[in-house]
């Protein structure tokens, strides 16, 4: 039996059947799993938009199955695919062609951590705001405009709302963090960067140091 972690999910590593090549890493649950096994294509579960996701329905890009196997301990899985188009959201073959990592990479991924990630999330969101790749939610939402972004912004801070009087800090964390991935789209398609809002914090910061 497959052994799914505690947020019912495995690793899935996608293999080019002819060239051995690894295409990308994602997360099946059981569904997903199944949808699979059956064919012909691969399915995942998108942790972002928490449903599944059929691999190449917006792109047509899709991963034909092609043989699956388990890793010794039963929580992953090695999916042997023939590749219809690059893997990539970027267009590359493969999501690992983004060349060899080093040192410096590592000590870079540190200043991740804390607000510094919202600068790099903002860049992301700038990257889908010009290029729009067909599937990425940020670049849906950039097309719906303002008035679908301010929705999402009112739904997102009223889950705060409500979590913010429930017991769960997991569940707060969350919601926060989906406000504020959609309040730096807001920002994106308005113009506004993140380094103004950062300007006007550190002007109340030493008003209120004062």
């Amino acid at each position: 039996m497959m052994k799914f972690n505690e947020n019912g999910l495995i690793t899935a590593v996608i293999q080019d059947v002819t060239t051995n090549r690894v295409l990308m890493v994602g997360y099946m649950n059981e569904k997903a799993l199944s949808l699979t096994i059956k064919g012909p294509d691969v399915w995942f579960y998108s942790r972002s938009k928490k449903q599944l996701w059929h691999k190449g329905e917006t792109s047509g890009h899709f991963f034909k199955v092609m043989d699956i196997e388990r890793d010794c301990d039963f929580d992953a899985v090695l999916v042997k695919v023939d590749p219809i188009g690059p893997a990539c959201h970027t267009n590359n073959i493969s999501c690992f062609d983004s060349g060899t990592v080093s040192l410096g990479d590592i000590e870079e991924s540190e200043l991740f951590f804390g607000p510094s990630i919202l600068i790099e999330l903002s860049k992301i969101i700038k990257d889908r705001a010009k290029n729009l790749p067909r599937d990425s939610y940020t670049a849906k939402l950039v097309k719906l405009g303002k008035g679908a972004i301010s929705q999402k912004i009112i739904e997102e801070a009223g889950e705060v709302a409500v979590a913010l009087m429930g017991d769960k800090h997991s569940d707060l964390s969350e919601e926060v963090a989906d406000l504020l991935y959609h309040v730096l789209v807001g920002l994106e398609i308005s113009d506004t960067t993140l380094e103004k809002t950062w300007e006007i914090l550190n002007k109340r910061n030493r008003e209120t140091s004062s």
